[in-house]
């Protein structure tokens, strides 16, 4: 097979994995340290229900030195691959702590019975690279003033092992103590 005939290939494969898109505006107001991220809809979402739907919301989270540190949902929309949401979630953020942060925006499938699906997510901020590194790069450098952009989502195993987060729940001091347990908190 010729190389042409592979990247051919590889195209075709990306193009038949597409997990859909996602469009948010983001706004970061250093004076009052507020990042306000409104998320205005998603297309093109791949069916994950068996009468080819999903009902899809979308969790927006904050991630501070690599650690999961606040979390806010949307509302789930019936029976949609194209749902529109128009929700805004404003966090309490420093300036210092901007510089710090990443944002994952990762879009669920809700099921009643079974256990909630990830459809797809993506990530903004300090470690991002490409179109998701503009975006937040835009936001930074254009105060109080919100930018919106699509997104193509990824699968939630390539953006985790991206952003390697760590949970969140402290760990009580007297355990940190016990030499069983030292060398897991070193």
């Amino acid at each position: 097979m010729s190389t042409r005939s592979v990247f051919q290939c590889d195209i075709f494969l990306l193009q038949e994995e597409s997990l859909g898109e996602i469009c948010f505006s983001l706004c970061y107001v250093p004076t009052i340290s507020k990042l306000t991220v409104v998320i205005l809809e998603a297309k093109n979402l791949k069916s994950m229900d068996i009468g080819g739907s999903s009902d899809p919301y979308v969790k927006v989270q904050l991630a501070l030195d690599k650690r999961k540190w606040k979390k806010r949902t949307t509302s789930i929309k019936k029976k949609s691959l194209n749902p529109y949401f128009n929700e805004s979630f404003t966090f309490d953020v420093s300036l210092d702590q901007i510089q710090r942060v990443n944002l994952v925006i990762s879009v669920w499938d809700h099921d009643a019975m079974t256990r909630n699906d990830t459809m797809g997510k993506v990530f903004l901020g300090c470690d991002s690279t490409g179109n998701q590194l503009r975006h937040w790069a835009d936001m930074l450098s254009n105060p109080r003033r919100p930018v919106a952009q699509w997104h193509s989502l990824l699968s939630a195993e390539q953006v985790n092992a991206t952003l390697a987060l760590k949970k969140t729940f402290p760990v009580p001091s007297k355990f940190k103590e016990n030499k069983l347990l030292k060398k897991h908190f070193k």
